[in-house]
């Protein structure tokens, strides 16, 4: 006669594996004295001379109430100085950063990409996407005011190459997840390269495409505004100099229009990209 196996109740058998855990009470209590020395080094960094003469206080409250009493003036002002004809600027900016990026871009995703090209001319081109990324909005700023001068164009320039990077490794990313038989079936009826990138990656990659670049006209479009700070034109650059000027209703009427511009675009970029996604 078999002899059944013996039941364990569920609380013995939890109970045994919290019995059986490894005791790691030193390991925490050392971590918890890491963070407090560390913290209490950084601490000594902080400045506690109260000599300044600036109140601190009366600042805090002028902010405020600038911030939530914006310049009417400027928000209806259509001239170049008025908040209308900035963001206009800021967002054409982005826009055409977005688009000369994404034209660039192209090349390198598909000589990027191991199922179009061989696998050393593929990294080699995606050392250089990869360079690319590696230098900040700010530095290629810099660099471009240097050579063209403050003003929207240099602001153009950054956006277009600082696009190049994230939007080819992007481009790439949804190349090598395309469907391979497509392309082995255009291979076998002998189809070129060309041939095979405009009718079986092309159908493929359109909708995934359209979506990256909305996703990074958004981004664009913010990095825009913080790259005015450094001349490269938007809306910035006034931002910068009526926070100097302790100016906050002019700041306060700039970052309600960049709140409503946000929420446009926002709103319409995910629009589209439910349509491009699900046919919404």
């Amino acid at each position: 006669m078999a002899r059944k196996p013996e039941q364990v109740r569920p609380s013995q058998t939890i109970q045994e594996m919290y019995e059986a855990q490894p005791n790691a009470w030193i390991f925490t209590i050392a971590i918890i004295v890491a963070v407090m020395l560390l913290l209490a080094w950084s601490s000594t960094t902080l400045n506690n001379d109260n000599s300044t003469s600036i109140d601190g206080k009366a600042v805090a409250l002028s902010i405020v109430h600038g911030l939530t009493h914006p310049n009417a003036q400027m928000l209806l002002d259509f001239s170049s100085a008025g908040v209308p004809y900035l963001l206009l600027e800021t967002m054409c900016i982005a826009f055409l950063g977005t688009l000369v990026g994404a034209v660039l871009a192209i090349p390198f995703a598909f000589l990027g990409a191991v199922n179009i090209v061989p696998k050393p001319i593929a990294l080699l081109f995606r050392t250089v996407v990869m360079a690319i990324r590696t230098i900040p909005t700010f530095v290629y700023g810099l660099m471009f005011i240097r050579v063209t001068g403050p003003g929207p164009f240099a602001g153009l320039l950054t956006m277009s190459v600082t696009s190049i990077g994230m939007i080819s490794k992007m481009f790439i990313e949804s190349i090598e997840d395309i469907d391979k038989g497509i392309l082995e079936s255009l291979d076998a009826m002998g189809c070129t390269t060309f041939q095979k990138i405009r009718y079986g990656i092309i159908p493929q990659i359109s909708a995934d495409f359209a979506s990256i670049l909305i996703y990074r006209f958004d981004m664009n479009l913010r990095d825009t505004t913080t790259l005015g700070l450094v001349g490269a034109g938007g809306i910035g650059a006034p931002l910068i100099f009526a926070m100097n000027g302790y100016k906050w209703d002019q700041a306060g009427a700039i970052l309600c229009g960049l709140i409503v511009l946000i929420l446009i675009i926002e709103w319409i970029s995910n629009k589209l990209r439910n349509h491009l996604a699900r046919g919404i």
